[in-house]
């Protein structure tokens, strides 16, 4: 990926961010899912007073992809940081996200990217963030 694609990815996730529903937390996240065909999904993270009914933001942007017929993807961006302060850290997928990614994308080829800002990211194979995940391959068989 090249750092201009990483810093489109990352503003992305970044305006998604703004839309998020975080009355208890206040802790914001944006996502932006780049699919194979270019096309980008924003997600946010979405509270509930039940907080088992919460939603990620990288599972909204899945989500929205998914409805709409894609199931190939190439890369995320994530970036999040507490409401009123312009300062943000690394914000990795939860596990339960994580096995979201596992579920449509190539352990090595799907890029996670964590951001502080445009310039200041990290990039990581969903294989390394999720090793030994369970995928289709596993109710199905590996054919390979």
């Amino acid at each position: 990926m090249t750092d201009n694609a990483a810093a489109i990815l990352i503003r992305e996730a970044m305006n998604a961010q703004r839309h998020a529903y975080v009355p208890y937390s206040r802790f914001r996240v944006g996502a932006a899912l780049l699919c194979s065909d270019g096309t980008i999904y924003q997600g946010c993270n979405i509270e509930n007073s039940s907080y088992g009914a919460a939603n990620c933001a990288e599972r909204t942007a899945f989500f929205k992809a998914v409805y709409d017929g894609h199931r190939d993807f190439d890369a995320i961006a994530i970036v999040g940081n507490h409401e009123g302060t312009d300062k943000y850290d690394y914000c990795p997928p939860c596990g339960i996200c994580r096995q979201v990614m596992a579920e449509f994308c190539d352990g090595e080829k799907f890029q996670v990217i964590l951001a502080r800002s445009e310039t200041d990211y990290r990039i990581y194979p969903l294989k390394e963030i999720l090793p030994f995940a369970f995928t289709p391959k596993n109710l199905i068989g590996d054919e390979g």
